[in-house]
C-alpha cells in the first residue's frame, strides 16, 4: 500500500541544530592500546622484545603507571635492545628469540635465583649491590617486589640446584623464584637479567624509552615503530608464561598511527582531518576492551593501529591541525562508525545492528559515484546446493533452497532475505547476517536467478513501498526527488541535490525522509528461484557512519572536514 505524505508547498528541509558544547580532550589524555594480548587476534607472548629507532631513544626507564596512567620511574638501563618475559624456564633459540619449549643445547635463562635477606632505598643501591657479585655468581640482578627492592643472584633451572648453590656459598639468602605476576627483564638474545618486576597485580611493569635529543623517541617493536611507553599484564589468568603487552601512548600519537592505516596518506587534508577526528572519538568512547586492562586493541575489532612507521607529514599534519577536536551528539561522545564505501546510501544503525542511535542515520550519497573507486561493484554466484549448505552451517533449519526473496530499507540496502525450500518451510535472515552469509563486501546489493535481471531495491530515500512520493494529496505525485525545490529552516529555498537529510510533514508531525521513519523498509515484492542465484553489489563495509571514499570525494569537491562528518554523521557537534 502506498502511503500519502502532507507536505506544505514543498518538500521541507530542517537545518538539524548543534548540540550543546562540552569540553574536548587535551594533549594530556592517554590511550592504552592493546597490541598483543589473550583472547585478541595476535594472542600473548612467551617473550616481548624492544629496541630504540636510532637517533630518537637510547635505553629505557623501569617502572610502572599510576591510577593517572603516569609514570612512575624506578630505575633503568642503558641497553638498546631489552626483552621481557615471565619469570619461567626460558631457552634462547638461534634466532635470538625465547621459548619455553625446552631446546638441545640451547643456552636458558633459569627462573630460581637466590634473594639477599636485604631490602635497598632505591633501584641504584640494589643494582651497585648486583654489580658486586656477578663475576661470582654469574648473574645478579636489582629487582622490584612488594613496593621494595631486593636483590636477586644466579639464574637455575630448578629449586634443588639453586638451594646447592646456596650451600655452597656464603650469601645470607634464601631460594626465590618470581610469582605468576613477576616480569623478567633481560638483554635480548642473551641469558642476562637486567630486572624483575612483581606488582602483584595492583601493577604491572613499564618500560619507556629515553630520549637521546629534541625528538620524541620510538622504538622498535615487532616490526612497528611506536611513540609511549609499554606495559606487560601479567594477570595469573594467563598460561604457559604469557604476557600482554599494551602501548600507553598520548592520544594524538595513537591518532598519528591510526589514520594512515584506515586512509592513505596521500588523500586529501580535509578528508584526512574527518578521519583523525574519528579515530580520536572512537579511542575516547570505547570501553569494551576495560576488563583486559586497555582501552582498544589495535585490530579491526576496534580500528587498526601499527604506530607510527606509515606516519607521513601529511597525515601528521591532519592530526595536529584537529588536535583535541572530538564528535559529540546531545553533549555525549559519539560511536563514529567507519567504512570504506556505500554503494551509494548509508543505513540507519538499528538496519544493520541493533541500537537506533540518532547520528548513524542513513542517506543517500551522492558524492562516491563522483571518483573511481577500486573494486567498487562485486558479483558472486551460488547454487542451490551452496546456499543450503551455507545456512545449515549457520545453524538454520531448512532444505534445499527453492527460492529467495529479499527486502530493502528505505535506502536500498539489503535488510533482510527469506528462504524458502523445495517443501515449503522458510527462515529468514536478517540484517548484517546477510552480508556475512554471503561473504560479499557491502549491504548495499541484489539478488537475482541465474540468467535473469535482479530485482532492484527502490531508489535511496524511496516510500516505504518503493513507489512515487504524493505531495498533498494521493491526486498529486512525482517519481523522484529530482529537481525538486526545498525550503529551510529559516525560508531560503534551493534545489534538491541529493546530499541534504530531508524532513517531511506527516499528520504525525515531522519524520526523516528515507531514514526508516517515514518508510520502514521497501519490499521487492516477489521471490526469485532458480538453481543458480546472482548476488550483485557495490561498496565494501557496513554503510553505517562516515564512507571514506566519499569522505575522498567531498574534499576533492572543496568540502571542510566539518561538511563531511556533519553530513555522514546526523546533528553533531565537532569540538
Amino acid at each position: 500500500m502506498k502511503r500519502t505524505i502532507s507536505l506544505i508547498a514543498a518538500l521541507c528541509l530542517c537545518v538539524p541544530l548543534l548540540s550543546a558544547a562540552a569540553p574536548a580532550a587535551t594533549a594530556e589524555d592517554t590511550v592504552r592500546v592493546g597490541l598483543y594480548y589473550s583472547g585478541g587476534s595476535n594472542g600473548a607472548l612467551v617473550s616481548a622484545n624492544l629496541e630504540n629507532y636510532s637517533g630518537t631513544g637510547s635505553g629505557y626507564d623501569f617502572g610502572y603507571y599510576d591510577g593517572n596512567r603516569q609514570f612512575v620511574r624506578l630505575g633503568g638501563t642503558a641497553e638498546t635492545q631489552i626483552s621481557m618475559s615471565q619469570d619461567l624456564n626460558l631457552y634462547i633459540s638461534n634466532d635470538g628469540s625465547y621459548t619455553t619449549a625446552a631446546q638441545s643445547g640451547a643456552e636458558v635463562i633459569g627462573c630460581f635465583h637466590l634473594q639477599l635477606n636485604e631490602h635497598y632505598g632505591s633501584f641504584d643501591q640494589a643494582a651497585s649491590k648486583a654489580a658486586s657479585l656477578k663475576n661470582t655468581y654469574g648473574t645478579a640482578f636489582p629487582a622490584y617486589v612488594d613496593g621494595g627492592f631486593v636483590v636477586r643472584v644466579g639464574s637455575y633451572t630448578s629449586r634443588a640446584d639453586a638451594q646447592a648453590a646456596l650451600d655452597r656459598g656464603v650469601l645470607d639468602a634464601y631460594v626465590e623464584s618470581g610469582s605468576s605476576y613477576t616480569v623478567t627483564v633481560t638483554k635480548t638474545g642473551t641469558a642476562e637479567i637486567l630486572f624483575e618486576y612483581d606488582g602483584d597485580g595492583d601493577t604491572y611493569l613499564a618500560v619507556e624509552p629515553r630520549a637521546t635529543g629534541s625528538q620524541e623517541p620510538q622504538t622498535w617493536f615487532k616490526g612497528y615503530r611506536y611513540y609511549g611507553g609499554f606495559e606487560y599484564d601479567r594477570s595469573p589468568s594467563l598460561s604457559g608464561g604469557m604476557i600482554n603487552v599494551i602501548n600507553v601512548v598520548d592520544l594524538e600519537d595513537y591518532v598519528k598511527g591510526v589514520i594512515t592505516y584506515e586512509m592513505s596518506s596521500s588523500w586529501p587534508q580535509e578528508a584526512l582531518k574527518a578521519q583523525a577526528i574519528c579515530a580520536r572519538t572512537f579511542a575516547m568512547y570505547q570501553t569494551k576492551h576495560n576488563s583486559r586492562n586497555f582501552d582498544v586493541c589495535a585490530s579491526t575489532d576496534c580500528q587498526v593501529y601499527r604506530g607510527t612507521s606509515a606516519s607521513t607529514s601529511a597525515s601528521d599534519a591532519a592530526v595536529e591541525a584537529t588536535a583535541g577536536l572530538l564528535l559529540y551528539y546531545g553533549g555525549e561522545l559519539v560511536e563514529p562508525y567507519y567504512y570504506s564505501s556505500n554503494g551509494g546510501a548509508s543505513e540507519n544503525s538499528e538496519n544493520v545492528w541493533t541500537a537506533a542511535l540518532p547520528y548513524l542515520r542513513g542517506k543517500a550519497d551522492p558524492y562516491e559515484a563522483s571518483i573511481t573507486i577500486p573494486n567498487y561493484s562485486y558479483e558472486k554466484t551460488y547454487t542451490a546446493d551452496e546456499l543450503t549448505s551455507l545456512l545449515q552451517k549457520k545453524g538454520y533449519d531448512i532444505g534445499t533452497v527453492a527460492s529467495v526473496k529479499p527486502t530493502y530499507t528505505a535506502m536500498g540496502n539489503i535488510y533482510t532475505i527469506e528462504f524458502t525450500d523445495t517443501a515449503g518451510k522458510s527462515v529468514t535472515v536478517r540484517k548484517e547476517s546477510c552480508r556475512l552469509l554471503f561473504s560479499v563486501p557491502s549491504m548495499r546489493f541484489t539478488i537475482s536467478a541465474g540468467g535473469s535481471a535482479p530485482v532492484q531495491p527502490g531508489a535511496p530515500g524511496a516510500s516505504a513501498s518503493g513507489g512515487p512520493y504524493y505531495i498533498n494529496s494521493s491526486g498529486s505525485q512525482v517519481s523522484s526527488l529530482d529537481g525538486l525545490y526545498l525550503i529551510s529552516g529559516n525560508g531560503s529555498v534551493s534545489q534538491y541535490n541529493g546530499a541534504e537529510d530531508l524532513y517531511v510533514l506527516t499528520s504525525a508531525g515531522k519524520a526523516a525522509l528515507g531514514s526508516g521513519e517515514s518508510g520502514g523498509t521497501t519490499t521487492s515484492g516477489a521471490s526469485v528461484s532458480g538453481n543458480t542465484y546472482v548476488i550483485q553489489g557495490t561498496g565494501s563495509g557496513h554503510n553505517v557512519g562516515m564512507s571514506q571514499y566519499g569522505a575522498y570525494a567531498m574534499a576533492q569537491q572543496g568540502k571542510t572536514f566539518r561538511d563531511i562528518l556533519t553530513f555522514y554523521y546526523t546533528g553533531v557537534a565537532i569540538q
